[in-house]
């Protein structure tokens, strides 16, 4: 678990002050946006990297208690930059909680987020309220890593009972049971 994580697990009150952030991304002004996202609740970004070329010499060196990586840079993209440091070896970085940031965000991309280990998908532009949404999310998240053929991050199941729509689908399917059961006793003259 990272040190970002194990403060906010520990803790009511959110300090992020002292998270290593880094963040990745091939234009300078998505770069000082998110930046300025990260500075309005206190995370001064330690590492910030114009390119994953960039990010992968300095997380060889350095730690991080957090990433926030662009998608679509030319060269080596982001989806490739998470999977290398999922699979690097480098502990801690490599258990590091990741959040990727694209223009564009369709089902492929967030299949190919999940795929490459990221913990989380988040659209641009967002606002700091989001960026600190999904910060406290990942870091809280205690999803366990596994490690499954070329795959290495955070278990891709969210969780294991049933969504919503799917507990409401189940409800409605046992009381329409009951009251078939219901209807049958009565017409018998029994109890259900």
């Amino acid at each position: 678990m990272s040190a970002l994580g194990e403060a906010l697990r520990k803790s009511a009150v959110i300090n992020l002050s002292g998270a290593v952030t880094m963040v990745v991304d091939d234009s300078s002004f998505a770069l000082e946006l998110t930046a300025q996202a990260l500075m309005g609740f206190g995370v001064r970004p330690k590492h910030v990297c114009l390119g994953a070329a960039e990010a992968m010499e300095v997380l060889k060196e350095q730690n991080v208690d957090l990433l926030v990586v662009d998608c679509e840079m030319p060269g080596i993209d982001g989806f490739e930059l998470v999977r290398w440091l999922r699979r690097s070896g480098l502990d801690p970085n490599a258990f590091v909680p990741v959040i990727m940031t694209a223009a564009h965000i369709r089902r492929p991309r967030v299949a190919d987020a999940r795929d490459c280990g990221a913990s989380f998908i988040i659209t641009k532009p967002f606002s700091a309220t989001t960026l600190l949404e999904r910060i406290v999310w990942v870091a809280r998240d205690g999803r366990p890593f596994l490690e499954v053929g070329d795959y290495f991050g955070p278990d891709r199941r969210f969780r294991n009972t049933p969504a919503p729509r799917e507990e409401r689908r189940a409800d409605l399917i046992r009381k329409k049971e009951f009251e078939d059961r219901k209807a049958v006793a009565s017409a018998a003259g029994e109890a259900p």
